[in-house]
């Protein structure tokens, strides 16, 4: 399996992260609530289906914005929730978005 695999199955477990974080804490629920595993679902299928396959950027530096207007307003406020306190909760993660993040600035 190649680096940039890695990376997107990473992503893709960061992003899990960072919306349970977001809906444990906003939602104060144990388990993922359904509008929450809706957005995460969407979030995945759309790392998935990147035209930029196993070379994507990290999605706020992408020149392609895939997500519909409702998905991205909720995936932004997920994303500006959980970022900050991702350092806190899944140190790894956060660390290698900043990395990422570094390789495509």
């Amino acid at each position: 399996m190649g680096k940039d695999k890695n990376r997107l199955i990473r992503e893709k477990k960061t992003i899990e992260a960072m919306v349970k974080l977001f809906c444990k804490k906003k939602h104060n629920t144990v388990n993922i609530c359904t509008n929450c595993n809706e957005v995460l679902n969407y979030a995945l299928t759309r790392i998935e289906k990147c035209v930029f396959g196993e070379k994507k950027p990290v999605c706020n530096l992408c020149k392609i914005h895939c997500y519909n207007k409702e998905n991205k307003s909720k995936i932004k406020k997920i994303m500006r929730f959980s970022g900050p306190r991702m350092i806190f909760y899944h140190p790894y993660y956060a660390i290698m978005h900043l990395i990422d993040k570094k390789k495509y600035l």
